[in-house]
Parts: structure tokens; C-alpha cells; sequence
């Protein structure tokens, strides 16, 4: 099994190909390749490779599929007896990317 842990976005994210996953917004236009060169640690036929703080001659291939917003996240605030009261709320922007090989 090969895996990879990258940094995007500023998360890191444990990532395997063929499958898709949702970090913050990236400027690519959805169908674009992209190449992901901070990846922290490789797993690839039994040898595993760390890097300090990144490995250097390792790049993860990966396409946009699409940009979309999260869920709506509520934020309430209240003060009792001060009759204060505040709700708001935002939507993350997000982008699906599959990654294609490691």
C-alpha cells in the first residue's frame, strides 16, 4: 500500500491515489493538473521516507475536479442580562482534488 502525508493549504492531509479530498481553495482552474511538492513522508513498497522538514525529489500528481463552498458554519454570541446578542455565519471555500499517482 502507498501512501504519502503532504501539506496544503496549510493542513496536512494522509493521501493515497485514486481517491479525492477537500482542502482550502488553490488557484487552479478545475481540470488542471497540479503537482504537490511538500510531501512530509512517503510509504512506498515497505520502505518509508521522512522528510526534514520535506522530501525534496518526491512530487504527488493531482487533478481539480471542482471548487464548491462547505456546510454553513453558525456562530452565536450572547451576553445575558446585557440583551446582546450576534449570529453570523460563513461557508469555507473549498476544492476536490484526486490525486492521480504518487
Amino acid at each position: 500500500m502507498t501512501y504519502a502525508i503532504i501539506q496544503i493549504g496549510g493542513k496536512q492531509f494522509w493521501v493515497q491515489a485514486g481517491r479525492f479530498y477537500d482542502v482550502n481553495k488553490i488557484n487552479a482552474s478545475p481540470g488542471e493538473t497540479v503537482l504537490l511538492h511538500k510531501v512530509l513522508l512517503l510509504k512506498k513498497n515497505g520502505e518509508m521516507q521522512v522528510g526534514f522538514p520535506c522530501i525534496s525529489t518526491v512530487s504527488i500528481k493531482a487533478k481539480v475536479l471542482k471548487h464548491f463552498k462547505s456546510r454553513k458554519i453558525t456562530v452565536f454570541k450572547m451576553k445575558p442580562k446585557k440583551n446582546m446578542k450576534s449570529k453570523r455565519g460563513y461557508r469555507q471555500d473549498l476544492t476536490r482534488l484526486f490525486i492521480q499517482e504518487i
